[in-house]
């Protein structure tokens, strides 16, 4: 430079080349930027280019949050960028800060020397800053953020700098705006390239699952394509128990889902979890981290779960389950995979449907194939068996007779009366298993009215009359146990069925047990439920089904196969039910379910006055008869060893089952006391060839126990 030039002219050359230097530093900023559509990248390379182009000690980038609040910085030079970054930098917008000041009122501003500047942020990350610049990043109307740039000198910028470093500002902010628009298409090309492949899976599932008619085939299927179809972690399958209070899982992914199944896994609808909130409020239901989602069911077998989604499975307007699907993945569904996975579930649902709806219908098939057979062979046997058992019934009779004869002969060779014994007992034996063959057919034909009955006395009347040892069966009976509405005597060959099924399933326990549970049916009061449990082997699971047939048995030749089957009819007629499964605790646990008695009990005058000898145990039905001829003013004595003196009584009740004296001996004693005429046998249920056996003892016929006031006035008069 010329030595004539005045001071003033050499200043002036001096801005001028700095104005050109700080232009063509804007223009090189412009060119690299606008290139860049990453907005990242753009903000890093921003703030080496400004800094290396026009030789500032720092630069950094703020962009304004979706807030509009705060003005967040993005990008900074060098460590001291990186620090604040990392620390979440921001200011407020309009706030006490160039920054602030810079977006909030959308103009540029210089601090000659911050720290005589009264609108200046003090920066701990930068000790150095003597002057700074800050610059407005604008686009059309909208301020989205703002530039500062940091020198160590003072008074480093002048007003003219604003104007050439502004050009670089409305350059970056358009970059910017650019890199944004462009990262935006992108997700929204992701996000329709994704919501395509989601279609196109839950339409593969539907056409997967559809054909599939087997219930549990069809779901363990589904998980696997759910899967591998949309690359899940994992999927399961819950549907609705037939309570409606628990979702069940039916099929699961992967060894996690085998182990929750194999447990039992289930979870309450309408409870904290995921699944039961979707199935009662029938939507889907999105967790986006699981760790911080205050209805989701933690699950031990799948703890690498970071997101799900629950779909509710809905046929017509009732919904039968649910589907989950998870994700490691934090935040990996959206409200827009709804639909699409809905689809998939929706398709899915149908597919179950139609699969429990076949299974049912099957099951209704083989129902109605098992009656039908049970008919048939009942029907076509049913003349020969009655013409042979009524032949057969005088039999036993007989042979008890002539056992008494037997005993009372003198002088005969102990050989040949050893001999006509085994004779005897096998004509005994041959003529029961006719009668017995006889009864499994016929006695679910016969029907006699059913009445209200006190279902625990049937139940101890059985067992005590198959001479079950006391020591092997206990009770567990409910109080106040209302009373059941059957034909007794049908409903005491259902159980004697089934306690003998017991026994035989005990034949080779060391230490046999067969329990006994009597109570109201815990999911419907209008049953009381008889659970006959024993400790046998169980029932294994190919048989559960077999032994409701007619002549199915796996005890060998010697069982007619014919209890359980008639067990179906009975309870049908007495429009009860009955079932079969293993027990956790012990083996086969056989369930009875009978109608409770819902009419009204008449109210009746009872005799009084007269002197009543009741002979049977301490148990309920004696209590309640001793109490309701009491109360009517009548002597009630209960006795079953002192018979002394019977003469005295106006009327005498013997109970056909005794658990602790021998009724045969009973009325011996009391046809001895010739007292047979004012003497009745009461049973729970009337079997003939019982009859028979009493009738020597001078007993005409035996009568069913009365188990109402009415009934016991009937008997009475």
């Amino acid at each position: 430079m010329s030595e004539d030039l005045t001071m003033q002219e050499q200043d002036n050359v001096k801005l001028a080349e700095r104005r050109a230097k700080l232009l063509q530093a804007a223009a090189k900023v412009g060119r690299g930027v606008t290139s860049i559509l990453d907005q990242d990248l753009l903000l890093d390379q921003t703030v080496d280019i400004i800094c290396d182009e026009f030789g500032f000690y720092y630069a950094g980038v703020f962009l304004i949050d979706e807030t509009g609040e705060w003005a967040v910085l993005r990008s900074g030079r060098g460590k001291s960028g990186e620090a604040m970054i990392a620390a979440g930098h921001k200011l407020k917008v309009d706030g006490h800060s160039m920054i602030g000041v810079a977006t909030g009122q959308r103009k540029a501003l210089i601090a000659l020397d911050v720290g005589e500047e009264p609108v200046h942020f003090k920066n701990p990350h930068l000790p150095d800053t003597r002057s700074e610049m800050a610059l407005p990043l604008i686009v059309g109307d909208d301020v989205i953020g703002a530039v500062t740039v940091q020198s160590t000198a003072e008074a480093a910028f002048t007003e003219d700098d604003i104007t050439v470093l502004q050009t670089m500002a409305d350059q970056l902010a358009v970059a910017i705006r650019n890199a944004h628009l462009h990262t935006e298409n992108q997700k929204l090309l992701a996000r329709a390239e994704r919501r395509a492949r989601l279609l196109e899976a839950a339409a593969q599932v539907g056409r997967d699952v559809t054909s599939i008619l087997e219930l549990d085939k069809l779901l363990h299927k589904t998980v696997d394509i759910i899967c591998d179809a949309y690359g899940f972690y994992y999927a399961g399958v819950f549907l609705v128990d037939e309570s409606r209070e628990w979702a069940v899982l039916r099929a699961g992914r992967g060894d996690a889902g085998a182990s929750m199944i194999a447990k039992g896994h289930k979870l309450a609808i309408g409870g904290h979890s995921m699944i039961g909130a979707s199935i009662e409020q029938r939507k889907a239901r999105i967790a986006l981290d699981v760790g911080e989602e205050p209805v989701h069911f933690k699950n031990p077998a799948l703890p690498f779960t970071r997101s799900e989604m629950a779909l509710p499975l809905i046929v017509g307007d009732r919904a039968i389950g649910a589907v989950t699907v998870q994700s490691i993945e934090e935040a990996a569904f959206s409200d827009e995979d709804v639909s699409s996975l809905q689809a998939m579930a929706d398709h899915l649902a149908v597919a179950i449907s139609n699969a429990q709806l076949l299974e049912e219908l099957e099951a209704a098939h083989a129902e109605l194939l098992r009656t039908k057979t049970f008919e048939a062979l009942a029907t076509s046997t049913l003349a020969a068996i009655h013409w042979i058992g009524n032949k057969a019934l005088p039999i036993s009779t007989s042979v008890d007779l002539l056992r008494d004869d037997l005993l009372s002969l003198s002088g005969v060779d102990p050989d040949l009366l050893a001999s006509m014994q085994e004779d005897l007992d096998t004509i005994d034996d041959s003529a029961s298993l006719i009668v017995s063959v006889q009864e499994h057919l016929i006695g679910p034909a016969r029907e006699e009215k059913p009445r209200p009955a006190m279902i625990d006395d049937v139940v101890r009347d059985v067992a005590v009359s198959m001479d079950i040892p006391p020591n092997i069966v206990t009770y567990d009976v409910a109080p106040d146990l209302p009373l059941i509405v059957a034909d007794t005597t049908q409903l005491a060959r259902a159980f004697g069925y089934v306690f003998k099924n017991a026994m035989e399933a005990t034949e080779d326990v060391e230490q046999p047990r067969i329990r006994v549970e009597i109570a109201p049916d815990e999911e419907n009061d209008q049953y009381v439920a008889v659970r006959v449990i024993d400790n046998g082997p169980g029932i294994p699971a190919e048989e559960m089904e077999k032994i409701w047939a007619a002549f199915y048995t796996s005890k060998g030749v010697s069982h007619a196969g014919l209890g359980l089957s008639a067990c179906v009819q009975i309870m049908k007629q007495t429009d009860g039910e009955i079932s079969a499964a293993d027990h956790p605790d012990d083996g086969a646990m056989f369930e009875l379910k009978v109608p409770v008695y819902d009419g009204r009990l008449k109210s009746v005058e009872l005799p009084s006055d007269r002197s009543i000898l009741l002979i049977d145990d301490d148990d309920r039905w004696s209590q309640f008869v001793t109490e309701v001829l009491t109360e009517a003013g009548n002597k009630v004595e209960r006795s079953i060893i002192e018979l002394s003196g019977v003469g005295r009584f106006d009327l005498i009740l013997v109970d056909n089952v005794l658990a602790l004296a021998d009724v045969k001996a009973a009325l011996k004693r009391l046809k001895s006391a010739g007292v047979n005429d004012r003497t009745f046998v009461v049973a729970s249920s009337l079997r003939v060839e019982r009859t028979m056996a009493l009738m020597p003892l001078g007993i005409r016929d035996i009568v069913l126990k009365p188990y109402t006031r009415a009934d016991l006035k009937a008997l009475l008069d």
